[in-house]
């Protein structure tokens, strides 16, 4: 049994390397040259963890550019702790920096910025790995924690236990297993929420019908591994790519609540001014926020000062490039628009003098329903409608004439920081990080040429938004409708959720996050473990942080996006590390744990 003082890091993908590098970091002045055991737990392969493992389809892409994709910090970045700065993936592997890489590359860049790590720790710092799945997290808030292992009968001992899981199965919540039932009595193919890569597609027969639910991320791996998967080969590029069919690609059916897919990665650099940010939704407002005595609605509250800050972003950017496209002065136009009320008549009716053209105004609430009232006379009729919209949106995207767009991208981002700063006081919602992925974090544009030629093909078929699925007990059989097209129903042997499962401590398929909460560990009322926004550390129920217990990652409030990010725009996620391995080491430093206490259930 190790007499030094140790960390237990669960998860040790993307967030537990980011973790641990911010260690090594800072271990030389925080803790010194002390001795320090440090446990790496994870089933995965420590670095590229699950979702970025080697040993996948090199079929499947990242939907960042090799270039916006990097580990570490730079001057942007809000730590307290050095800087160490390192190659951007596309540095790393000497590629294209416009390209997007493969799932297997980014698989290796972690893995040699794990490695990285290590490297940089001293020789006083011991790193064990091991490859297995913890269970369960116990003991005192005053003493040293255990932490079971599956296969091991013994516990670790963790004077601090740090949980950078990522993302995790979900247990079925009533519908999905009323569904699964469904097609288990009528032996049919049910495939709940997933991630794609690790399903098991091969009983998706050739030639038949599948329902789809899900347009997102979710749904374009889906549509890689079941047509260039099974043989399907691409000819031409851009607005001429055709399919060729291999003949065992299924016939795919899909939709969503919005009917349509995330939008296209922006396809070219934002330059020149960029918006000052933040402006509406920043320190001064995330702090009144803070201070108020009674609770904090999302959508009353904070979702009009994301509206006006992401406004504001857009014409600042607008005004700035294109001017001719304006009505006002700037100083005018800014004046205005500081003073009226967010979401307000006021405003609209400004912007709507200001800006002549509905299409260089932004409307949020249109976006995020883009189809709502849009009727079809058929099946036929839908497909060109929803083809004409992605070309639409492809063009756009690519058209630096429409860069108010990557403003508004821009401004995301700083919203997304100020909302982490809120932590626990407002919940946002499933419907936020789903609006922000739609907007923000959608497919390369290459891809929606190639959903563009599948449909063409008839290979991917569209039902459209407000997508309803039915079972049909007297026939067998899945039904699926839209309001888009009244009346027409797509039957099918086969339904496949396109999406990750959602992050809720309820229905995590993770027995250590699930013991967490049965146990006492605070949850949002959408299920995400709630964390001190300043060093992460788990809050329990009666709101008192634990001393020894840290959570970072998408199934915490202080989820950021991913473990890695673009360089040079704060790396949110990277502060964080740098504030929780700070804490994590001043502890260590000032306690008396170099003597393990006695490890009694």
């Amino acid at each position: 049994m190790s007499v030094h003082p140790s960390i237990v890091i669960v998860g040790a993908g993307p967030r537990g390397t980011g973790f641990l590098e911010r260690l090594a970091a800072n271990l030389p002045e925080v803790y010194g040259d002390g001795r320090l055991d440090i446990h790496l737990v994870d089933p995965h392969p420590a670095g590229p963890g699950r979702i970025w493992r080697t040993e996948q389809s090199p079929l499947l892409w990242m939907n960042s550019q090799a270039e916006d994709v990097t580990m570490f910090t730079d001057e942007t970045v809000e730590l307290r702790g050095p800087v160490r700065p390192g190659p951007t993936l596309a540095e790393w592997a000497g590629i294209d920096g416009r390209t997007f890489p493969t799932r297997p590359q980014q698989g290796a860049y972690l893995r040699w910025v794990y490695e990285r790590a290590l490297a940089a720790l001293p020789a006083t710092v011991t790193v064990h790995e091991h490859r297995t799945t913890a269970l369960r997290v116990g003991g005192p808030r005053e003493g040293r924690q255990r932490v079971w292992l599956e296969g091991d009968a013994v516990p670790l001992p963790a004077d601090l236990v740090v949980l950078t899981i990522g993302h995790l199965d979900a247990e079925p919540d009533p519908e999905q297993r009323s569904l699964a039932d469904f097609a288990a009595r009528h032996g049919l193919l049910h495939l709940p929420p997933d991630f794609t890569a690790d399903t098991d597609l091969d009983a998706l027969p050739a030639g038949e019908p599948v329902l789809v639910r899900g347009f997102g991320l979710a749904f374009v791996d889906l549509m890689v591994l079941l047509t260039e998967g099974r043989g399907g080969r691409y000819e031409g590029e851009g607005d001429t790519l055709v399919y060729v069919p291999s003949g065992k690609e299924p016939v795919l059916h899909v939709g969503s609540r919005r009917g349509v897919p995330y939008h296209s990665k922006i396809g070219y650099a934002l330059d020149g001014e960029r918006p000052p940010l933040p402006r509406f939704f920043g320190t001064e407002q995330t702090d009144a926020l803070l201070r108020r005595n009674g609770p904090v609605d999302f959508r009353r509250d904070v979702w009009p000062l994301i509206d006006k800050e992401l406004g504001w972003a857009h014409y600042h950017r607008l005004f700035s490039t294109h001017p001719e496209r304006t009505t006002l002065a700037w100083s005018d136009f800014e004046r205005a628009y500081e003073q009226a009320p967010p979401r307000g008549a006021e405003l609209a009716a400004l912007v709507a003098a200001a800006v002549p053209d509905p299409a260089d105004r932004l409307d949020l609430d249109a976006l995020d329903h883009p189809l709502d009232g849009v009727r079809h006379a058929s099946g036929e009729d839908l497909q060109q409608g929803l083809r004409d919209y992605i070309t639409a949106d492809l063009t756009r995207r690519h058209d630096p004439s429409h860069s108010s767009d990557a403003a508004v991208f821009a401004g995301l981002l700083s919203v997304y920081g100020q909302l982490l700063r809120l932590g626990n006081r407002v919940d946002p919602g499933v419907w936020w990080h789903g609006f922000f992925s739609y907007l923000a974090s959608g497919p390369p544009g290459p891809r929606l040429h190639q959903l563009l030629a599948l449909s063409r093909a008839g290979v991917v078929r569209f039902l459209g938004p407000q997508v309803t699925v039915e079972t049909d007990e007297e026939h067998g059989l899945f039904r699926a409708a839209s309001a888009a097209v009244p009346g027409e129903w797509t039957e099918a042997r086969a339904l496949v959720e396109a999406r990750l499962p959602d992050p809720t401590l309820e229905l995590t398929g993770s027995p250590l996050l699930r013991a967490l909460h049965e146990e006492g560990a605070h949850a949002t009322t959408s299920g995400l473990l709630v964390v001190d926004p300043v060093d992460s550390r788990v809050l329990e129920r009666d709101g008192r942080p634990h001393p020894r217990r840290f959570a970072l990652g998408p199934h915490t409030t202080a989820r950021a996006g991913t473990a890695f990010t673009r360089p040079r725009t704060g790396g949110v996620a990277f502060g964080q590390n740098d504030a929780t391995a700070r804490a994590a080491l001043t502890f260590l430093r000032d306690q008396e744990c170099r003597i393990p206490a006695p490890l009694s259930a």
